[in-house]
């Protein structure tokens, strides 16, 4: 009995040791200032780099090399001394892991790099701010952008793209009233603004105020591009879908994909969401 208690434990030890304790589970937006290990070619080669935020460039990437993870759960860097190069990150489905930090040393690495002080030099500017703000919106992090716009704000209130922002935030977030009332005051200085029509047609359907979106729809579509026309009615389109008016939903979904390239996916939705309708 023993030695067969002393076995379990010895192939249990084994387990434990080649376990690899990286989760592939974080965002990029998440990731600011943290050692990142990304999915290689094969499972067993990882890249891996620093996630910091550059203000002119945005959320960035500083790739250090790759690395393996022995047997006995030891990192060993596999980077060739000039592998370093830097790339910007668009918020995406890709996962990353975060590094343990006490396998950072097993990489030959520092917490932070010495390189990133020249990042930091300037990180209660408005222009600082507001990259984060940028980039949390980008990300669906509306309460974290929201956080910084409100800082840009009490530094520069009429600072280049924050209202526009701010919209996109209420929007995302749900907050129509907010939207349409900025959305309103904005047009008075920019009626020619094609977004601003697009981000109305969006709060005013999804608050269900219809009659408004279709107007707004008709008001703008001097302003916009095709694309821009196709998205502004089939939000209009979706909600007559949701609310089951199917003549209402025709009459939009006809609209929308007359401003549709031929294999735009939205057309084939469109045609789904009648399916239904129909039964």
């Amino acid at each position: 009995m023993m030695k067969y208690l002393l076995l379990l434990f010895a192939v249990a030890t084994i387990h434990t040791n080649a376990q690899i304790p990286l989760t592939f589970n974080k965002r990029f937006v998440e990731s600011e200032n943290k050692w990142v290990a990304l999915r290689g070619k094969t499972d067993s080669i990882y890249m891996f780099g620093f996630i910091y935020l550059d203000a002119s460039a945005g959320l960035s990437v500083r790739e250090e090399g790759t690395f393996k993870i022995t047997s006995n759960n030891t990192y060993v860097p596999t980077k060739p001394s000039n592998a370093i190069y830097t790339a910007r990150l668009q918020d995406n489905q890709i996962k990353v892991a975060w590094i343990p930090a006490e396998k950072l040393i097993e990489l030959q690495v520092t917490d932070p790099p010495d390189w990133l002080k020249i990042y930091k030099t300037d990180t209660t500017s408005a222009a600082y701010l507001f990259r984060w703000g940028f980039t949390y919106n980008g990300g669906n992090e509306i309460e974290k952008a929201l956080y910084y716009f409100d800082r840009v704000k009490k530094i520069d209130p009429h600072y280049p793209g924050l209202e526009f922002e701010y919209i996109y935030a209420y929007n995302a977030s749900k907050q129509y009233g907010k939207a349409i009332a900025m959305i309103e005051n904005v047009l008075k200085t920019q009626p020619n603004n094609g977004n601003l029509y697009k981000e109305l047609v969006f709060a005013q359907a999804n608050s269900n105020q219809l009659s408004k979106a279709e107007e707004t729809y008709k008001q703008g579509i001097a302003h916009c591009g095709n694309d821009t026309k196709a998205e502004m009615s089939f939000n209009i389109a979706y909600t007559y879908y949701v609310q089951k008016n199917k003549d209402k939903f025709i009459y939009w979904a006809d609209e929308s994909k007359q401003w549709m390239v031929p294999k735009d996916p939205r057309i084939n939705g469109l045609a789904q969401l009648k399916a239904v309708l129909d039964k």
